[in-house]
């Protein structure tokens, strides 16, 4: 079986860069994460907008592009929600997976965009190619946890 672990949690407070490292937080269906500025600027809904609820990033490419470039982001630098190890993401495209007990689906890639690169500096761009991380929904509401293990589905 797939499996890896949540390593961290980020919630990406608005557009400018602010973003909150938390332990826990509710995962709602259809919607994203409790805070999160994707469910907040979506008046609470992210319907019709797939690929919003959830971002997963591997710890492993952060080292990557670390080791790679010398660019050091860390989970809240990368702007994604999730940071996980020991899970293949891209493989989770178009498939069902679980974080806890949270049942998601990978929806695409999340590939590094140029509001990352603002944050952050260009090169950022080419070095997360292909490995910038996943976009999900989330498909029921649940808690999700540092600690929690990510889990393909058979």
């Amino acid at each position: 079986m797939e499996s890896g672990t949540v390593e961290a949690i980020t919630l990406v407070l608005d557009a400018d860069g602010a973003t909150s490292a938390v332990e826990r937080v509710s995962a709602l269906a259809g919607r994203g994460l409790e805070g999160d500025r994707h469910l907040l600027e979506a008046g609470g809904s992210t319907a019709g907008r797939t690929g919003d609820d959830l971002t997963l990033i591997e710890a492993e490419a952060l080292e990557a592009l670390a080791a790679e470039t010398g660019i050091e982001l860390g989970p809240r630098g990368s702007r994604r929600n999730l940071l996980t190890r020991g899970i293949a993401l891209n493989d989770l495209v178009g498939r069902r997976f679980t974080v806890g007990g949270v049942p998601c689906v990978g929806v695409e890639l999340c590939e590094p965009c140029r509001k990352l690169a603002r944050l952050t500096e260009d090169r950022v761009l080419r070095g997360l190619v292909h490995r910038g991380g996943l976009r999900a929904d989330v498909l029921a509401d649940g808690e999700i946890s540092v600690g929690a293990a990510v889990r393909a589905a058979e």
